[in-house]
């Protein structure tokens, strides 16, 4: 039975062992987390300050199934990717499209989310009805977002601002015409501010999907996320995270 024993133990550790050889990662036994923190649902601090959030939740999960500690860096959007670009960070996990131009810089892994984007403006705004009317408009976005991108492509005047909540501010306060981001961060932000003066001018059609960030060329770690996030999306696990933060799944 000792024996029995003693091969499962040495058989588990040689499983962590090459679980965690083929995830390579800045520091042995972590995995640094790169996150925005005040992005909510996705990542922000509940009332208790703990860091939680749909990309968290997830971050934590696969962080899991690679037998890594999960250790998160965060900072604002731009600052972020500046910090993960610098080596301080192994992965994003932060709602980040999928997008060519990111491609060429960086590796993703298999998306976990599919969106649709919102374009926001306040309520008694009636001279934006369509994207196509951002032409010559100011529009509030984080500047390497793919978001700006999109707004730049109708002929928007970029305002830069750290994240959707300050986007959202500037229109408020008349300082922007508009912003755009997924429908699902609108209706979480007017879920919590419901007497806001914002409403969504248009929607895109086309499906949007994010992914996790890794650093070009690390395919063990890619390889590695990818088959985690496979396994919670088998195991129901994505689909639950989903639901407890959004009452639907967003995951499909």
């Amino acid at each position: 039975m000792k024996k029995i024993l003693k091969s499962s133990i040495l058989a588990v550790a040689g499983l962590v062992l090459a679980i965690n050889a083929n995830a390579k990662t800045i520091e042995n036994g972590v995995l640094k987390i790169a996150t925005e923190g005040t992005y909510s649902p996705y990542s922000y601090h509940d009332k208790s300050d703990k860091l939680t959030g749909f990309d968290v939740d997830i971050a934590r999960e696969v962080a899991k199934k690679l037998n890594l500690k999960p250790e998160f860096v965060e900072a604002p959007w731009d600052a972020m990717l500046a910090a993960f670009d610098a080596n301080k960070a192994d992965i994003v996990f932060n709602q980040v499209s999928i997008t060519e131009d990111r491609k060429k810089k960086y590796d993703y892994t298999l998306p976990y989310t599919v969106a649709y984007a919102a374009l926001v403006t306040r309520k008694d705004n009636d001279d934006i009805k369509n994207f196509a009317d951002l032409k010559g408009k100011k529009s509030a976005h984080s500047a390497t977002s793919n978001w700006a991108g999109i707004a730049q492509k109708y002929g928007a005047q970029i305002v830069t601002v750290d994240g959707f909540s300050k986007g959202v501010e500037l229109i408020i306060a008349k300082r922007a015409d508009a912003t755009i981001n997924d429908t699902v961060t609108f209706y979480d932000y007017i879920a919590q501010r419901p007497n806001a003066p914002l409403k969504i001018a248009a929607k895109g059609s086309e499906p949007i999907y994010s992914a996790a960030l890794v650093k070009k060329g690390n395919e063990e770690l890619v390889n590695a996320v990818n088959k985690a996030i496979d396994e919670l999306s088998k195991e129901g696990k994505l689909s639950e995270i989903s639901v407890k933060y959004f009452g639907k799944d967003i995951t499909k």
